[in-house]
């Protein structure tokens, strides 16, 4: 049965910002309920991955990195004020939102995912560790003449290392950030063949008034930056020579400390595979 369209449709689009660029990101990093792996892989894979965030306008790329149990014991610290335990949050799901429509990007994707659960189309047996949409703050590539930012979620990195650093008392997100940006990344990506091809910021923002209700702020939102390395060959092979002393370094640049320090793979999407590997 046809239905006229709505004309809304016509006219949104002939206003606003629409320019290929990122403003914003959704960053979930979520656990399974123990016996529910498969379930739920093949629920955000088949379904949320699709109807709970591309489909929605203004969101125009994402993709699904897996932890498995070997990656999620490299994690540190030990005492994060994000995960607990450090294991916490197998999955990690990235999506990027167009520079200026984050807000209206927001609206709809609330509205959807309270429908979404109306209709018993939400997989509740998960943990949300660390949720959240954030205000992108820039990219560092190590070619100048490499792959953009806007190309990460597509160029099919094997790998992602995520670090959340929060500026200590008395020091400004915006202080820590340009650490970040004149010292920290630089380091990161020194030499000629380093692991990290792009690192990509972000500043999360507290959740929205009407949020899902099992998802929540971290304390200490407005002190964080949320740095995403992308890498181009599996964490594992530099991670006791490079990524392992990450934490030092940020010690020793003074201004914050490292709540997080998580390498993933990437997902092959249509398939189960890692799901049997996410566990002891």
């Amino acid at each position: 049965m046809s239905t006229e369209p709505d004309p809304a449709y016509s006219e949104l689009p002939k206003v606003g910002p629409y320019a290929v660029e990122i403003g914003g990101a959704l960053i979930s990093m979520v656990e399974p309920h123990p016996g529910t792996e498969i379930a739920y892989n093949r629920w955000y894979e088949d379904d949320h991955f699709y109807s709970g965030a591309l489909a929605m306008p203004w969101m125009f790329a994402g993709k699904r990195f897996v932890a498995t149990r070997d990656l999620q014991l490299l994690r540190y610290p030990e005492q994060s004020l994000i995960a607990q335990p450090i294991t916490a949050g197998c999955y990690l799901h990235l999506y990027w939102i167009t520079l200026g429509r984050l807000d209206d990007h927001i609206r709809w994707t609330s509205a959807t995912n309270y429908r979404l659960r109306a209709d018993d189309r939400i997989h509740l047996e998960r943990t949300h560790v660390y949720t959240s949409f954030q205000d992108y703050l820039g990219g560092s590539t190590a070619e100048a003449d490499g792959p953009r930012d806007i190309h990460a979620l597509d160029r099919g990195y094997p790998g992602v290392v995520m670090e959340i650093i929060d500026a200590h008392p008395g020091t400004s997100r915006e202080a820590l950030d340009t650490w970040i940006v004149d010292d920290y990344v630089p380091w990161v990506q020194r030499g000629p063949h380093g692991p990290v091809a792009q690192t990509l910021r972000f500043a999360p923002q507290p959740l929205p008034d009407d949020k899902q209700p099992d998802v929540a702020d971290i304390e200490g939102v407005e002190r964080r930056v949320t740095l995403v390395h992308f890498l181009d060959q599996d964490p594992r092979l530099r991670w006791m020579t490079r990524f392992s002393r990450h934490g030092e370094r940020v010690d020793a640049g003074g201004l914050g400390r490292m709540e997080l320090c998580a390498p993933f793979v990437a997902v092959e999407h249509g398939s189960n595979r890692y799901v049997d590997e996410l566990r002891d």
